[in-house]
């Protein structure tokens, strides 16, 4: 569904999505990086009925790419870009810090 615009053939970063690990270029942000480089298009669920959302708006208003990056939830995976070596996890119900 998702395509970019070119080809990109600058530096690439390795980065680890739900424990996969693949390359997508540097700058690109997280939910760019869900909607074109993964097979994972989902990156939250909602609290109440478990309904799978995923990207929507890509400028950081509407919430539903709410992800895990890096063990810190509730991060808006449109506004953050990637960085080597960064893991990232679907989201499921509202999040939570780890205790």
């Amino acid at each position: 569904m998702f395509k970019r615009l070119n080809e990109n053939t600058g530096d690439l970063v390795s980065i680890r999505i739900n424990g996969k690990t693949i390359e997508v270029p540097a700058g690109e942000t997280v939910a760019a990086a869900i909607l074109v480089s993964s097979d994972l298009h989902i990156t939250r669920t909602t609290t109440i009925s478990n309904s799978p959302r995923a990207p929507f708006c890509l400028m950081g208003v509407c919430f539903e790419c709410l992800m895990i990056i890096n063990g810190q939830p509730n991060q808006r995976s449109c506004k953050v870009l990637v960085k080597q070596g960064m893991n990232i996890e679907s989201q499921h119900s509202p999040g939570s810090l780890p205790t």
